[in-house]
């Protein structure tokens, strides 16, 4: 069974940083590309950054040079650390493993972690 539980969400005033995790089991982690979504009140899901099995990453405009996605392969974790966080990062954060196997992706998702950036 696949889970990614996410963590780390929580309040935090302009300007501060908060750190998220994804912890995934059930899935080969090491050749998954992993990512973090978001989706505010009334808007839809957005990407905010991904990283792929060998390391690359990508992300939303919005959050270049704040937000940094990592992996740690060894404890089947991807991380999202935001940092200089303002009121419009405010959304519940999902986690998202796509995992390639004979040519046939599969999407996973996480439950989500609400993160709230106060003004």
């Amino acid at each position: 069974q696949v889970q990614l539980v996410e963590s780390g969400g929580g309040l935090v005033q302009a300007g501060g940083s908060l750190r998220l995790s994804c912890a995934a089991s059930g899935i080969r982690f090491s050749i998954a590309a992993m990512g973090w979504y978001r989706q505010a009140p009334g808007k839809q899901r957005e990407l905010v950054a991904t990283i792929t099995s060998g390391g690359g990453t990508n992300y939303a405009d919005s959050v270049k040079g704040r937000f940094t996605i990592t992996r740690d392969n060894a404890k089947n974790t991807v991380y999202l650390q935001m940092n200089s966080l303002k009121p419009e990062d405010t959304a519940v954060y999902y986690c998202n493993a796509v995992v390639t196997l004979f040519s046939r992706p599969r999407d996973y998702w996480g439950q989500g972690t609400q993160v709230t950036v106060s003004s």
